[in-house]
């Protein structure tokens, strides 16, 4: 595995992990991680000194959040980012964007990543520093199953905004899940209505009225078109969770205070999430596992940290004191 100097300039770094093929050809996945100068010059009192950090995008996303890489190595973390297959840096023109019709696929994608890292399964010698796992959105759910099924893998788990709940709770998932699962079968790279409006976007984006910049061709103002049989795999996914997962390392999950979900602008939107029910959100977390603390921050956006600086600020604090609290 070679490392090679990443967009994202001179502290970052990636490389390509070789996934195989699949229906549509070669598969990879892209681990970045985040080297400043003076990397192992940290104070053995840093709340997460020893403590390597794996973290997860979403849908219609990629790594590119470095203010979250500089507060983990602020905290004397090893930072690591991980852009799934047919996402981001990992995305190739032959691939349908996104698309995998089971959240499990991405175990390989996973292990990879970890065993890059010195935390592989069958590692011939186990690194010793801790493993704290973190994840936005769809990438939350894809961890929480994740660590789910490989219990003693990760020492901790930190969600941000996870998808959950589909939008319009349980009963409307058990309504909707039998149609999406017949055209899943039918036809599962048939895409779906584009219900993405474009306003979170316009909450985030520098080109729209947010601060931040960002490759559009890995992360669209409107997101990838959504295959139906990779909606399938999320409301699998959101079911389990409503089934509990039984996990039992801590667990923090940070979210936005409200939601704001119309069907036209809203001011609202830039100090709310505009794409999940975070009440929903916040009452399917406390079934992941035995230690679960959500934490609620006034005025967020749907990924927490590209919120504006206040929110965004009160985010890593409520991370700094649960590291402190349940991960020393």
């Amino acid at each position: 595995m070679a490392w090679q100097d990443d967009i994202l300039g001179s502290d970052y770094q990636a490389a390509t992990l070789p996934l195989g093929s699949d229906g549509e050809g070669e598969v990879v996945a892209t681990l970045v991680r985040h080297r400043p100068p003076l990397t192992e010059l940290v104070s053995p009192a840093a709340p997460a000194h020893g403590t390597d950090v794996l973290y997860l995008h979403g849908w219609s996303d990629y790594f590119f959040q470095t203010g979250l890489a500089e507060h983990w190595h602020g905290l004397g973390a090893r930072f690591y980012a991980l852009d799934l297959r047919k996402y981001g840096r990992s995305l190739r023109e032959h691939q349908t964007p996104g698309f995998v019709a089971d959240l499990a696929t991405y175990d390989a994608d996973i292990e990879a990543a970890l065993a890059a890292m010195g935390h592989g399964e069958n590692a011939e010698r186990p690194s010793r520093r801790r493993l704290v796992l973190m994840g936005h959105s769809t990438g939350g759910l894809t961890l929480s199953l994740w660590v789910s099924r490989h219990p003693g893998r990760a020492h901790a788990l930190v969600l941000n905004s996870p998808w959950l709940e589909f939008q319009a709770g349980g009963v409307g998932r058990a309504f909707i899940t039998p149609l999406v699962q017949l055209g899943a079968r039918v036809q599962p790279l048939g895409t779906l209505p584009q219900v993405d409006l474009g306003f979170y976007s316009r909450s985030v984006s520098s080109e729209f009225d947010g601060e931040w910049s960002y490759e559009p061709r890995w992360r669209p103002p409107r997101g990838f078109p959504p295959p139906r049989a990779w909606l399938n795999a999320v409301l699998e996914g959101h079911a389990a969770v409503a089934a509990g997962l039984g996990i039992e390392v801590p667990i923090l999950t940070l979210l936005s205070a409200r939601s704001t979900i119309l069907p036209r602008w809203s001011e609202q939107m830039r100090h709310s999430d505009s794409v999940l029910v975070v009440n929903d959100i916040a009452r399917a977390a406390v079934r992941l596992g035995t230690t679960v603390t959500v934490a609620r921050i006034e005025g967020a956006l749907h990924d927490v940290v590209l919120s504006a600086e206040a929110p965004r600020e009160a985010a890593y604090a409520a991370l700094t004191r649960w590291l402190r609290a349940y991960a020393p």
